[in-house]
């Protein structure tokens, strides 16, 4: 899983455009445009995401999930928890 969030943040980054990930994954720049408008969990053709996750991947970003650890090291960021609501 990937969100939309996660997939501007990691281009930010590398300091690269919607066009330059369209190019590194070989999807469409529309595709691209429609995956980071997704509310949440980027939603899409699986291929299409596969193809978004490796390029960031190859291009050195390494998406974390909920509770996972970072195993590679280097710098990021990450988005804590949200705090409920009255805490």
């Amino acid at each position: 899983m990937m969100t939309s969030a996660q997939m501007r943040a990691g281009r930010a980054l590398l300091g690269m455009d919607q066009r330059a990930l369209a190019e590194l994954s070989g999807v469409s720049l529309p595709t691209i445009r429609r995956m980071e408008a997704s509310d949440g969990n980027v939603r899409g053709n699986i291929d299409s995401l596969v193809k978004v996750v490796e390029a960031l991947g190859r291009a050195g970003v390494e998406l974390i999930g909920d509770d996972a650890p970072s195993m590679d090291g280097g710098r990021g960021v990450r988005l804590k928890r949200s705090l409920p609501k009255g805490a």
